[in-house]
């Protein structure tokens, strides 16, 4: 059975960058979508993708702003996506580009699969989220749908646009937004998310080839992609923790359920990396709870709330333990300022 679909933190710190040039209060909109925003500072965090997805909807319906997307778009650089950012734009060619993409993609996230194609005079990359599951926003389609053709105006020629793109969205009031940002024929309300490329450009050795630094940080990616399954389940279950806590503390049973296992299995499978619910569950309150009270965004009744706390004395006995200070010290604490 598939299990919770994570993907990089650094994308929705672009999302953060957009709302906040856009003059909408990130910080509030990432506390109603469940996302701890302490993660966004770790480059090797991840985010459970139902909660981006939240974000997403969230963000659009305070922007007001159907092309959101194209937006955020434009707030992404080459680190968001790591090293393999670095080993997309030293590929030989943009067909090497797209294969490298396709290897390491789940390094992105793991919500989707990627396709990469000839279709005769043409190559096909479409973007493939899975049948039955969860649907990532339309929002999410259109900004990798533009970064990827953003990939190619960097790396070939400003100039360069697709053939043609099908998007399965619906057809959205505000066009011009997409035409400016795609310049090439695009198909709404379609049953895929595709993108036609000519065949001869994607062929063509690029300028700023480096096969060297690029087998170097393919290297890096390989690392990162290790060490992430090595920690898939911690990182599935903090993700799981942050989305129930404002519901009151989660049971042991109600999270394994959450992530499709046994309460058993579950118990068994941290056991094996030396760690258990309880204590995951004690870290992730005191890492929340440190982030929230930094922030003077949040009043302590908030994160009482936030944590799945019962009552504040409950709160203030557990931050007391965690730091020896109550909170409302801990925040006035010269050094937290």
């Amino acid at each position: 059975m598939k299990q919770t679909a994570t993907a990089l933190t650094s994308w929705a710190k672009a999302i953060r960058k957009a709302l906040d040039a856009a003059g909408v209060d990130s910080a509030r909109l990432f506390v109603e979508a469940g996302l701890d925003r302490a993660a966004l500072d770790d480059p090797n965090a991840r985010y459970a993708v139902d909660a981006t997805t939240r974000l997403w909807r969230l963000a659009v319906a305070a922007t007001a702003d159907e092309a959101f997307g194209l937006t955020v778009a434009r707030y992404v650089n080459q680190t968001t996506f790591h090293a393999l950012g670095y080993s997309l734009t030293a590929s030989t060619t943009l067909r090497e580009a797209f294969e490298r993409m396709l290897r390491y993609f789940r390094l992105v996230t793991d919500a989707a699969d990627l396709t990469f194609e000839l279709d005769g005079d043409r190559y096909r990359f479409a973007i493939c989220p899975p049948e039955g599951g969860a649907q990532p926003a339309p929002e999410a389609i259109d900004a990798f749908a533009l970064l990827v053709v953003r990939l190619c105006r960097g790396l070939y020629r400003r100039e360069f646009s697709p053939v043609a793109i099908s998007l399965r969205r619906t057809s959205p009031h505000n066009l011009s937004a997409y035409e400016r940002s795609f310049r090439a024929p695009i198909t709404f309300g379609d049953t895929q998310n595709a993108l036609w490329f000519a065949r001869d450009v994607f062929e063509q050795k690029l300028e700023g080839a480096n096969p060297e630094l690029a087998r170097h940080n393919d290297e890096v990616v390989v690392r990162y992609l290790a060490q992430m399954e090595k920690q898939n389940l911690r990182a599935r279950v903090h993700a799981a923790l942050i989305e129930q806590l404002p519901h009151g503390e989660p049971s042991q049973e109600k999270v394994a359920d959450t992530l499709h296992m046994s309460p058993r299995n579950f118990q068994r499978k941290l056991a094996e990396e030396g760690t258990s619910y309880t204590e995951l569950l004690n870290d992730t309150r005191r890492d929340l709870a440190l982030s929230y009270v930094r922030d003077p965004g949040y009043s302590l009744g908030e994160i009482t709330y936030l944590l799945g706390f019962s009552d504040a004395s409950s709160f203030n006995r557990a931050f007391k333990r965690w730091t020896g200070q109550s909170p409302s010290a801990y925040r006035s604490s010269p050094t937290q300022k």
